[in-house]
């Protein structure tokens, strides 16, 4: 059966892939949790997204299970092992900037334009057409092949941990949700708050009063917008030369306005994935590096120097002292992808940790715990997801080195990295595709795209994974 051209196979189906794809593109699938119901916990983008991919799936003849609104799976085949594919249809929020409609699914120049045509509807669909071509061709097959839909991958992973709860684990598994050509190795997640809370204002002699400052909506996104608020009892005038000032020489762009007798100043940034802040250009950080030059309250000028001299520039922990490296999955890296300030509420931000696969945690969260007890701060909401690594010898890792090389005709390389996909839901999960060396990472940015021809290859290959791996 080696024989079946898989690239041709995708083709006879090219149309009506790219339709789904676009289709399911077109749903705003963003956590909404202020408009959560027992139908739709995660809000009605998200639920319609899950229902969309099930009942294709029904149509098409998989068996379609949803599993507590939260995520579903779709399968076929028989045997006593499951291999996995592990998909999700939530998206991070659009941001702005964008030249088309975020959620137009917009073809030009090759490329359909979308948020989460990379990051993940685009794969979710190639992998769902590789099933499909499997299942059409009728191949023998000694395992069931299933496909789980996750909802909440953006955020904190509840759908998993749901489906988990409920439905057995696959011997093994990929998630198309990433790089080619294989990810066999994941850093640490944790992510958690540093907090300072609000205090009486000690300082007498201070020129400005920060009212509220806020600055980013994810933990794992770069922030691109920040703005506070500002009293100001004399130097006003000053105040704007300066950050006039400051925005041309960091390259930046943004505004100050009077309102109501307070200065309001904000500044854009450049958006980029948490697991390599030095991609984006922090918003938040440059707002408190720029606050705490200025003679400030004293609740507010304790924080934002706080910021700025311990995560401001600074993207590896060497300032909080937990700077770590190792050969598998490289530089602990941390993003700020939240921070705020009020009179009322104090300071908080909020840190992406992403941590190589052999790093003491324990040890690593000893340090910080001391640096910020020192400043006077605390930690909370920490939460953490282990690293992940598969031996390269391992069936999965071996059988889908065969496969990439076969269809693509260069050398499977392992690669580690930073991001977090499903595949460390599984025992033995490795992140494949749907991105090929050589392209540049759009996931989470302005004009999200996936190229078609791209698209198209990957389901050849991951068509081809699926049988390999469960016949």
């Amino acid at each position: 059966m080696t024989s079946i051209n898989w690239m041709k196979e995708v083709e006879k189906r090219e149309s009506d892939l790219i339709k789904d794809a676009q289709d399911l593109l077109k749903i705003k699938s963003v956590l909404d949790e202020e408009n959560s119901t027992d139908e739709a916990p995660l809000g009605e983008g998200v639920r319609e997204a899950l229902d969309f991919m099930l009942q294709l799936g029904e149509k098409d003849g998989f068996t379609a299970k949803n599993v507590g609104n939260l995520a579903g799976h779709l399968e076929f085949g028989q045997g006593d092992e499951i291999v996995g594919v592990l998909c999700h249809v939530d998206v991070v929020p659009e941001g702005d900037g964008w030249t088309s409609d975020p959620y137009g699914a917009e073809i030009r120049d090759g490329k359909i334009f979308a948020r989460g045509a990379i990051d993940d509807k685009g794969p979710t669909m190639a992998a769902y057409y590789a099933m499909k071509i499997v299942k059409e061709l009728g191949l023998p097959l000694n395992k069931r092949v299933r496909m789980i839909i996750g909802t909440d991958e953006e955020s904190d992973w509840r759908c998993v941990d749901h489906y988990f709860e409920h439905e057995e684990m696959p011997a093994m598994g990929f998630a198309p949700d990433a790089d080619f050509p294989i990810i066999y190795a994941e850093k640490g997640i944790a992510d958690y708050d540093i907090v300072s809370k609000a205090a009486g204002n000690e300082k007498e002699d201070f020129d400005t009063e920060v009212i509220e400052f806020s600055s980013g909506r994810r933990y794992n996104m770069v922030p691109d917008f920040a703005k506070v608020e500002l009293v100001v009892q004399q130097g006003q005038t000053d105040i704007v030369q300066r950050f006039e000032e400051f925005k041309r020489n960091n390259e930046l762009e943004g505004k100050a306005v009077v309102e109501s007798g307070k200065l309001i100043l904000e500044l854009e940034g450049v958006s980029a994935h948490g697991m390599e802040p030095d991609n984006g250009k922090n918003a938040g950080l440059y707002m408190a590096s720029f606050l705490s030059e200025m003679n400030l309250d004293g609740s507010s000028e304790k924080f934002f120097q706080f910021v700025a001299k311990f995560l401001g520039k600074d993207s590896r922990g060497r300032a909080l002292g937990v700077a770590y490296t190792d050969d598998i999955t490289g530089d602990l890296t941390i993003n700020v992808g939240k921070l705020s300030y009020s009179k009322e509420k104090g300071g908080r931000a909020g840190l992406n940790m992403r941590y190589p696969v052999t790093t003491d945690l324990e040890k690593t969260k000893g340090i910080l715990n001391e640096v910020l007890e020192a400043e006077g701060l605390t930690i909370e909401n920490f939460s953490n997801s282990n690293p992940h690594h598969v031996d390269e010898n391992d069936f999965l890792v071996q059988t889908l080195k065969k496969v990439y090389e076969e269809q693509v005709g260069e050398k499977a390389e392992l690669i580690s990295i930073g991001g977090g996909t499903y595949a460390r839901s599984l025992k033995s999960g490795v992140a494949f595709g749907p991105l090929f060396p050589g392209r540049p990472d759009i996931a989470h940015q302005k004009d999200e795209y996936m190229i078609i021809e791209d698209l198209l290859r990957a389901t050849a290959i991951y068509a081809q994974a699926i049988y390999e791996l469960a016949k």
